[in-house]
């Protein structure tokens, strides 16, 4: 019980942390700073796998699995983003 509070504490604080570093960009970074955050989402994906197919307990496998359906909608909308936002400087014809 007393790993999982402190894995608990852990995760809200990143959350805060990552909350206050996202505020703080601003707009004209935000497209690069995107393309970058897509490849740590991919690291949170093989991370979530790890942690989901290491079966140790249900709650265990349900964050993995949770981590994973976050962190891959977070890649396909990044990428998503990305891709409109260079076509705005595409030559029209």
């Amino acid at each position: 019980m007393e790993a999982f509070v402190v894995d608990l504490t852990i995760f809200v604080l990143a959350i805060f942390v990552g909350f206050e570093i996202i505020t703080k960009v601003p707009p004209t970074l935000h497209t690069p700073l995107m393309s970058g955050a897509n490849a740590i989402s991919g690291i949170t994906i093989v991370g979530a796998l790890v942690a989901a197919g290491e079966g140790s307990g249900f709650w265990v496998c349900t964050l993995g699995l949770l981590a994973m359906i976050t962190a891959t909608i977070n890649v396909v909308g990044g990428y998503a983003v990305t891709h409109r936002m260079l076509g705005m400087f595409k030559r029209k014809g």
